[in-house]
């Protein structure tokens, strides 16, 4: 991995870049809306406290006057942002996970290196590679099923591609038995699996849901921030008698959820599903029209909005596997009082009080008031034509 470090945001530009950045940072705001016409500078290579994507994702939303300047200049205006308005208590956090990461890469060593880069045609079913091709909403439905609204099964990944990131996490448990290293698990619900993007597969891994699963979930997916997925979390979770044997019922920390069984012989462990919820209905009744129960097939995924509740039932004999990626959109920038506005998506959970664009019970919610104001509006009506006296 490159440890190239950005060149100062003044480098090839007269003395007074530092002074034009800064005063364009007191007079422009940040777009509104993303520039879709622009093309995004890449910031791959470089040494950044936060995804490469997530920069070519925020430079969508600079003011036009600053999508000429130069990528050192336009990085600096950007890390100057987030860095100002993230807590710090999360700058910490990103820093501690970088030096954590960089342990790890520095002394394991890859059994098979060809995953750490993104090959489409190895990797991929020609079924899913053909729909992404076309990146057409009839092609992709040509190759799923929706067996509940919301909820998208297909084919995705070829068998050797399985067998490879199988033998890859087989190696890199090991490695970590051997050397006592003492891992981060997925999540704090699972207590076997590993978080794939710890031991270098996060390049690859951004590259999957940049190229393949964002062109999707812009299409069914686009009112939980589906268009903007800029940054992931990647890991696999282990199922069986002595693994992990069932998952509790619960939603995912993501805006859209990509999960893929890699595998191996098992059986049970279905998924469930009970409906999409806010944080205020998440403990709601399901109703029947919600209910799904879905097996696993090797080297097919199901995708589904994060806030999807479900879980995983017991995992009868076997060994299952199943590679995770909670797809975030990290930033959607908007304006409040003048002041920069980060994830715009998730803050808006905090305020906003009517989800019915997506939440089955804030839908049920609306519907009802509607009711009761036709009914109400009727009610009216009747009394005005009832005339005094009749």
């Amino acid at each position: 991995m490159s440890t190239q470090q950005p060149t100062s945001p003044s480098a090839g530009q007269n003395g007074n870049g530092l002074a034009l950045l800064s005063s364009m940072a007191a007079t422009h705001r940040l777009r509104l809306n993303p520039n879709t016409d622009h093309k995004p500078e890449s910031y791959e290579g470089l040494q950044l406290e936060y995804s490469p994507l997530l920069f070519s994702s925020l430079e969508r939303y600079l003011p036009p006057s600053m999508l000429s300047l130069s990528r050192d200049s336009k990085l600096h205006y950007m890390r100057d942002i987030i860095l100002r308005y993230s807590p710090e208590v999360d700058r910490n956090r990103v820093q501690r996970q970088r030096e954590y990461r960089q342990k790890i890469i520095s002394h394991y060593q890859p059994l098979h290196r060809e995953l750490y880069t993104m090959n489409a045609s190895n990797f991929f079913a020609p079924s899913f590679l053909k729909a992404i091709n076309e990146n057409k909403e009839e092609s992709f439905r040509s190759i799923m099923a929706e067996p509940t609204q919301g909820i998208f099964t297909f084919e995705m990944l070829q068998p050797r591609f399985c067998e490879l990131l199988l033998a890859e996490v087989e190696n890199f448990e090991k490695w970590v038995h051997e050397t006592k290293f003492r891992i981060m698990r997925p999540n704090t619900m699972n207590k076997f699996g590993a978080v794939l993007d710890d031991f270098g597969l996060e390049t690859m891994l951004d590259k999957l849901m940049e190229d393949f699963i964002r062109p999707i979930s812009k299409v069914f997916f686009s009112d939980v921030g589906g268009s903007t997925l800029d940054s992931h979390h990647g890991f696999v979770v282990e199922y069986g008698i002595d693994r992990d044997v069932e998952l509790g019922f619960h939603v995912d920390d993501s805006e859209v959820t990509l999960n893929i069984c890699l595998g191996k012989q098992f059986s049970g462990g279905d998924l469930f599903f009970r409906g999409v919820r806010c944080d205020k209905h998440v403990n709601t009744e399901t109703h029947s029209d919600e209910i799904l129960d879905y097996s696993h097939v090797p080297g097919h995924a199901v995708l589904h909005r994060g806030r999807h509740r479900h879980g995983a039932r017991a995992t009868a004999s076997g060994h299952r596997v199943n590679l995770l990626l909670w797809c975030r959109s990290a930033i959607s920038f908007g304006h409040l009082d003048s002041k920069f506005s980060s994830s715009v998506f998730r803050e808006l959970r905090k305020y906003q009080k009517d989800f019915s664009s997506w939440c089955g019970e804030c839908q049920r919610e609306k519907k009802e008031r509607q009711r009761i104001s036709i009914a109400a509006t009727k009610q009216e009506l009747l009394k005005k034509e009832v005339k005094p006296g009749t």
